[in-house]
């Protein structure tokens, strides 16, 4: 199976990876400032294409002049992932229905930027690892581990096992971010854009925060709550 890799940014970070093997590249006729990724791609098979050529290889999402066929992104198994040596400051994404695949790449990059070990999703009730996806991720996806899993709850029992303190997000928690101690193993949940985390979830995590708001409006989006928490994590850490 092959990905569809769109995008200047995350085409280039596919390539300098080497997670994955690249396939083809097509690129746009007489396309502009793309000489590193044409440097990038040395030993890949390049093709001209039309514009109409790229809309149709993108699936809609804007390609930016170029996209690359690969190899299928590895992902991990959570049962055999959730026995390794972590280290004593990992931090895990744990992402309980976030459907939205903006948002699912949005949160992978906040993750990798932020020196996530790893971003944990449901084989079920997730966003696909689609073009859109990787476009939103812009490139992260090449540098962190994704790990699936058949069952969320039994993945936070696996966690806990090894020392992982689990934290929930939500927005009705009595504790903020600013006040919990987030050093050590922790794995962070984030629930869907909708519902936020599921009951039995919810009831397996070892404590819930909340980002606190001051303005008129009350809530944010799944990626930017990851973002903020996550970066509350390297920040303790600091």
């Amino acid at each position: 199976m092959r990905d569809r890799v769109v995008g200047r940014i995350p085409v280039i970070e596919c390539l300098r990876a080497g997670k994955r093997t690249a396939r083809r590249l097509f690129v746009l006729r007489d396309a502009r400032d793309i000489d590193d990724i044409r440097e990038a791609a040395r030993g890949v098979p390049i093709e001209e294409s039309d514009r109409n050529r790229l809309d149709q290889l993108s699936g809609g999402v804007v390609h930016q002049g170029v996209v690359l066929e690969a190899d299928a992104l590895p992902l991990l198994d959570a049962g055999r992932w959730a026995k390794e040596d972590f280290p004593d400051q990992a931090v895990v994404a744990i992402l309980d229905g976030v459907e939205d695949p903006h948002n699912f790449g949005a949160i992978v990059r906040s993750a990798a930027a932020c020196g996530a070990n790893a971003v944990v999703f449901g084989k079920d009730r997730s966003a696909p690892l689609s073009s859109a996806a990787m476009k939103s991720a812009a490139g992260a996806m090449e540098y962190i581990d994704l790990v699936q899993a058949t069952n969320i709850s039994r993945t936070i029992d696996d966690l806990k096992k090894v020392g992982f303190w689990v934290a929930g997000l939500d927005a009705d928690a009595d504790k903020t971010i600013w006040q919990a101690d987030l050093k050590g193993r922790i794995a962070l949940v984030v629930g869907s854009e909708g519902k936020g985390i599921r009951r039995l979830v919810r009831e397996n995590c070892d404590f819930h925060l909340r980002i606190p708001l001051s303005g008129p409006i009350t809530s944010l989006n799944a990626s930017v709550s990851a973002a903020i928490a996550i970066a509350e994590c390297l920040r303790q850490r600091q």
